[in-house]
Formats: structure tokens, C-alpha cells, sequence
């Protein structure tokens, strides 16, 4: 695809913007590959007490996927759809994490060798996860040096580039993801999507618009990683000259064509939060609902909490909580810190 294209163009170039069929038909395919997650009612008195009142949230999650967050979705959707040849070849990846963990577990159920690379700065039990699903691992210094790498791998090597958040295929494997929440909580005021990349975005905020065009959806970046917001204000993708944030898993290098057209058609706006919000709202998942998710995966918690708050204040609210792949001691620090 020429670099030359518009995102417009390049979203046309891809097959436009995904439909409700093609996102249903796309569910069916991972129907018994993947988790339907489930999605449940928030009341606990933490969270009761950091929002205006009235406000109800319902969180998706999405944590209990395999490989322990959103990624398997696309990473499959991608892997399934390979040619015999491509397969014969295998395929390679980059990532924080857990976009490496989902590749590798995609190339071992699919039946094909994976050899992905992954960042100086990946927590070690990502590392271990996808070594575990079968993946030889690279390492990279950081994300600019990372993007490279694979590209060379994917050149030298013939491998098919799965890629962590760009593409068509990739949103409709996260759009899944949205047309779970909205069957189980059809009457959402608003939804909250992390995004890192957009790919995760790109897909649910076309699924909840092609559903219900009135729920609203904000997409929440860390301050640290702001690509996204960069891009909206500058209105075509746009990147950052490194990623200043505890949420590892939401540092995307830049933003690409296909995922920036389909946030910037379906999302409603952007905020951004501060690492210090994220440790708050990782602490008030753990104290309300027990659970011990990453940072990205408080990410649309400190927004409801903090930028949203107001905003928000009566609105029925639907939480992505995309993953929750960390070692006990990077847990620990982070809370504690």
C-alpha cells in the first residue's frame, strides 16, 4: 500500500470501514478459539467514592482472554487467515508483550512457527509467556529499534508480520471484543477503550458505533504515550520520540493509517492520564473487584475517575480492561509505589 495514501484512502484501499456482518461473521471464526469474557456490574465502595453519583460501570473483562489480554482476538483473526505458503514460512511479531504472547499462541494453534520481537523493557513474565507458547524471542533495545528488526525478519525471512495494532483484519479481531460487551450490556451511555496503537480502539469503537451510534466512546492514552492524541490534533497519524510510561503495554511508537482513521470515525474523544492515575486505579481494581490487572488495564478506570468524571457523572459506563499480564514483583512495585 502506497505510504502516499490518506488514512481515508488507505482505510478504502483495505476493504472501508468494518460492517456489523463482517464483525459478526468475524466472531463466528473465533467463536471456540477465544473467551467470551464476561462483563460485570462495578459497586464497590472505592470506586462508589471516586465518581459523581449516579454513575453506573459495568466492566469487560477482558483480562480472562487467552494469553491474558485482548490480543489473542487479532492476532488470530490474522493467523487463520494465512495462506498455505505463508504458513509454510511462519511468522513474526513485535511487541511490549502482549501482542508477542497472543502471536505465539495463534502460530502454535495454528500449526506454524513464530519469531517475534519484543522490547529491553517487556516485563519478564511476558517474556516468559510466550517463550512458553513456543516462540523464539528477539529483543530489541526499544520500540523504534524493535519496528525495525522485525521488518528486516519479516524481509530476510519471508515471515508474515503480524502486526500489534495496525490493520483491517486486526480491528475486526478487537471489534469482536465490542460486539460481545454491547449484547451483554445493551444499554451502555459510554464506553472506555486504552489504546496504545489503536488497534484495540479501532475495532471496539466500530463495533459500538455500528450497534448503537449514541453510546459515546472515549479513548484513553498515558500522558507518557500520546501518540494517538497527537495525532487527532494534527489529523493524520502522528508518532512520539520515545514512551515515558508505566503502561508499557499502551506505548506505541506512532500511530498508523488504518487504525487512525477508524478511531477518528468512531471515537468521540480523547483524554489522557498520568502514571500516578494509573497506580490509583490498578489499587482500586485490587481493594473493589479483587483483581490484579497491569497498568493498561486500569487505563479506562483512571479516566472515568479522573478526566471523565464529571463528564460522565449519571451515565451507565461500559470499562475495557484489556490484560493483566505482570510478574507478583513489578505488581507489587507499582502499587507500593
Amino acid at each position: 500500500m502506497s505510504a502516499t495514501l490518506s488514512p481515508a484512502d488507505a482505510l478504502a484501499a483495505a476493504g472501508g470501514p468494518l460492517t456489523l456482518p463482517e464483525i459478526e461473521r468475524a466472531h463466528t471464526i473465533l467463536a471456540d478459539k477465544v473467551v467470551c469474557t464476561p462483563s460485570v456490574s462495578w459497586v464497590g465502595s472505592d470506586l462508589l467514592s471516586a465518581l459523581a453519583p449516579g454513575t453506573r460501570v459495568t466492566a469487560k473483562l477482558e483480562l480472562f482472554q487467552k494469553t491474558g489480554s485482548f490480543k489473542a482476538r487479532g492476532a488470530l483473526l490474522n493467523v487463520l487467515g494465512l495462506s498455505d505458503e505463508q504458513r509454510a514460512r511462519g511468522i513474526t511479531a513485535i511487541s511490549a508483550g502482549n501482542h508477542a504472547i497472543a502471536a505465539a499462541y495463534a502460530a502454535s494453534e495454528a500449526g506454524v512457527s513464530a519469531k517475534v520481537v519484543m522490547i529491553a523493557t517487556a516485563n519478564p513474565r511476558r517474556v516468559e509467556l510466550a517463550k512458553r507458547y513456543g516462540a523464539e524471542v528477539v529483543m530489541a533495545e526499544d520500540a523504534h529499534a524493535g519496528f525495525e528488526l522485525v521488518d528486516r525478519i519479516a524481509a530476510d525471512e519471508g515471515r508474515a508480520l503480524i502486526h500489534p495494532f495496525e490493520g483491517r483484519t486486526t480491528a475486526m479481531g478487537t471489534a469482536t471484543l465490542g460486539l460481545e460487551l454491547m449484547r451483554q450490556v445493551p444499554d451502555l451511555d459510554a464506553v472506555i477503550v486504552p489504546i496504545g496503537g489503536g488497534g484495540l480502539c479501532a475495532g471496539v469503537s466500530s463495533a459500538v458505533k455500528a450497534i448503537n451510534p449514541a453510546c459515546r466512546v472515549f479513548g484513553v492514552e498515558p500522558e507518557g504515550a500520546d501518540s494517538m492524541t497527537r495525532s487527532f490534533a494534527a489529523g493524520s497519524p502522528q508518532g512520539i520520540d520515545a514512551v515515558r510510561t508505566i503502561a508499557d503495554s499502551l506505548g506505541a511508537p506512532y500511530a498508523l493509517p488504518i487504525g487512525f482513521e477508524l478511531c477518528r470515525r468512531n471515537v468521540d474523544r480523547l483524554v489522557l492520564v498520568t502514571d500516578s492515575a494509573l497506580r490509583d486505579a490498578m489499587r482500586m481494581t485490587l481493594l473493589d473487584m479483587k483483581l490484579a490487572v497491569e497498568p493498561a488495564g486500569a487505563a479506562a478506570l483512571a479516566a472515568l475517575a479522573g478526566p471523565l468524571r464529571d463528564e460522565l457523572a449519571g451515565a451507565h459506563v461500559g470499562l475495557i480492561v484489556c490484560g493483566a499480564n505482570i510478574d507478583v514483583a513489578s505488581y507489587a512495585r507499582l502499587i507500593g509505589d
